[in-house]
């Protein structure tokens, strides 16, 4: 039987499984958050020196397991803290078991060690130990490296995102994330290396145990135990004139006009044709730009899904950007005829094409060897001879790691694209939004690498588009946090809504010129249909938006407006975007954490009208998609709110 209200859980995160506890313990200067077997946000005297050090089994197709961890003990004691657990990792094939010890002293030194059995033979791509370094106080900076060979090199941790790992053969490193704090982090048991963590939306360095320049999978023997340990040890003390942080709030303060807000679009998955025509009167109400369908040349009905596509343009009054995917098989001409033939037929005429082929679905290793496929140039010409009338975008409709490994020749193609996913290698709350520090690189490192040709993003959303990485997405029957797949509950809470908003912001900001985010419906949706998987309480609520189409729908009508510049004393707490709008003031505003932010806004001329997208009002929200404009409050002076857990605000000058 149906619940008659939701839950809070349910109105922010879309299901009632908990994210995991966390408990925060202290050593001196030193102070670390442990949760699900591992160590995050490691500081020293305040500062962040280590975003997590953690205890990773992966599977043939770099999924990770959810350890089932047993015998926790916790100590905090005076001058430090101990922690130790057991922990099985298993499937129906293979099965491998852990013990972990983490030891924290006063002197600034932490080390987390662990032994591992095999309980089976285990195929693995890594088992072990990852580091993650944060952004701040490393992008760009030097950092000392002792290598396996005990050689010492300075190096500095990569600026631009780096497409292959920057270092490898790592035994230590050392750096300076603050004036005065030096910070060494030493691996042992095995050989480790780094990747540039941003390339995957992760806001971090990694450095993991293994190389993937090594074979994998390997096999790890049953009944061969191996230990490997992970020793921190920070020194030093930051500068006096270092800001504090505040208790008391965050100011978000409105500057001068800047660029303009992106086009902002939706995605049409070719499987959601259907359904999002029998939607297209709230498609149309939300007035994107775009309409991002796909058709692939590998699936049957391409024609009737063509045909929908024509149908639901004409009826939500949007064009048509067409993603093709071509099955790599003959040339790139006569694939994309017979795709365009279809297209044809049912009388669709997309207004911009984007083509690919299927292999560039799948990620490499740099300068690793790829199947046959078309070149950019081979399938930009058949494009361009079948779709002689529409714009041509090219690049990758996966993530921007593989356009960063294979970018595309200048010249070629009339827009550049790319997806993103903040579920590739985390999936809990904190690191999901997290992963927004790391949109600023990524769009400056896509600038530099296309030019000044127009830059635009694909259908993006918390669940993932497709898996590059594995055979398939990641299941998720029970409505969990799972990296990799194409259904996360958040999808359906006030969550993905804060954290578009955060997209939106970053994207704006960098002079991105077009966004699609996630899709009309579906798992990666924004309106509310029935799916094969549950979705609580919406199912039987007369749900007929997520929180989402809101943020979405009233900011795609905004686009092309001038952005106001926007400046904020706790970015990783509040994403703000601000714009002109029938000559007044726009600022919207999202609460980026679980915890209620107190705002102080200043530069916000003349009364407004306010509405906050929240708790209390998700029943009405997800029932009205005109809520949005419903159930304003009057402001004469816009200066200090309170904005609730995941909450998004918009604040319209009168």
């Amino acid at each position: 039987m149906a619940q008659k209200k939701p839950s809070r859980a349910i109105k922010l995160f879309g299901t009632e499984i908990p994210d995991g506890k966390r408990r925060e313990l202290r050593a001196g200067p030193i102070s670390a958050v442990f949760g699900s077997g591992a160590l995050r946000t490691i500081r020293y005297r305040g500062e962040e020196v280590l975003r997590g050090i953690a205890y990773i089994v992966r599977d043939k197709d770099w999924g990770t397991y959810a350890p089932a961890i047993e015998n926790v003990k916790v100590r905090q004691l005076k001058d430090g803290f101990t922690i130790s657990y057991e922990a099985n990792c298993k499937d129906k094939d293979q099965a491998i078991r852990y013990s972990a010890k983490i030891d924290a002293k006063s002197d600034g030194t932490l080390t987390f060690s662990a032994e591992g059995t095999p309980l089976s033979d285990f195929l693995t791509n890594r088992t072990g130990f990852v580091v993650l370094h944060p952004l701040a106080g490393t992008v760009g900076l030097p950092v000392e490296v002792v290598h396996t060979d005990g050689k010492k090199e300075k190096r500095k941790f990569p600026k631009l995102i780096s497409p292959g790992q920057p270092i490898f053969e790592i035994r230590s490193l050392k750096h300076e994330p603050i004036s005065g704090v030096e910070v060494t982090v030493l691996m042992e048991g095995n050989k480790f290396e780094m990747e540039d963590h941003r390339n995957w939306m992760d806001a971090s360095y990694k450095t993991y145990v293994c190389s993937l320049l090594d074979p994998w999978p390997y096999t790890m023997e049953q009944g061969k135990s191996f230990s490997q340990s992970v020793t921190l040890t920070v020194s030093g003390r930051p500068p006096r004139s270092r800001p504090a942080r505040s208790a008391a709030g965050t100011t978000v303060t409105l500057g001068g006009t800047g660029g303009r807000i992106p086009e902002i679009g939706l995605g049409v998955p070719m499987a959601e044709a259907a359904a999002a025509l029998n939607a297209a009167d709230l498609v149309a109400a939300a007035k994107p730009r775009a309409l991002v369908c796909q058709i692939d040349g590998r699936e049957r009905g391409q024609e009737e899904a063509a045909a929908s596509f024509r149908d639901l343009s004409r009826q939500a009054g949007v064009p048509v950007t067409l993603e093709i995917i071509l099955p790599a098989k003959e040339p790139a001409d006569k694939e994309v005829a017979a795709i365009a033939s279809a297209v044809n037929a049912a009388g669709l005429e997309p207004a911009s094409v984007i083509v690919t082929q299927m292999h560039d679905l799948k990620s490499f290793q740099p300068n690793a060897p790829r199947p046959w496929g078309p070149t950019y140039e081979e399938m930009a010409a058949a494009a361009r001879a079948s779709f002689p009338d529409a714009k041509l975008g090219g690049g990758m409709l996966s993530y921007f790691t593989e356009l960063n490994r294979k970018p595309v020749p200048k010249g070629v193609f009339d827009f550049i694209t790319h997806t993103g996913c903040p579920i590739v290698h985390a999936a809990d709350d904190i690191s999901i939004m997290e992963t927004l520090e790391t949109l600023p690189w990524i769009f400056a490192s896509a600038r530099a690498m296309i030019g000044k040709v127009p830059y635009h993003i694909g259908p993006t959303s918390i669940p993932c588009r497709d898996n590059p990485y594995g055979a398939a997405v990641a299941p998720n029957p029970d409505n969990g946090r799972v990296c990799l797949s194409d259904i996360d509950p958040r999808q359906r809470g006030l969550f993905a809504a804060a954290w578009n908003l955060g997209y939106l912001s970053a994207a704006a900001t960098a002079g991105v010129d077009a966004v699609a985010l996630g899709s009309a419906t579906g798992s990666q949706g924004m309106i509310y249909r029935k799916l094969a998987h549950a979705q609580p309480w919406l199912d039987h609520a007369g749900a007929r938006v997520y929180p989402t189409y809101h943020v979405i729908a009233a900011l795609a009508a905004a686009s092309g407006a001038r952005r106001i510049n926007t400046d904020l004393s706790a970015p990783s707490r509040i994403a703000a975007l601000a714009h002109r709008g029938r000559g007044a003031q726009v600022l919207w505003l999202a609460n980026l954490s679980g915890e209620t932010q107190h705002l102080k806004v200043n530069g916000f001329d003349g009364s407004a009208k306010l509405s906050v997208l929240e708790e209390r009002g998700f029943g009405a929200a997800v029932r009205d998609p005109a809520w949005l404009d419903s159930g304003t409050t009057s402001m004469r002076k816009v200066g200090s709110l309170g904005l609730p857990s995941y909450g998004v605000a918009r604040i319209q000058g009168c």
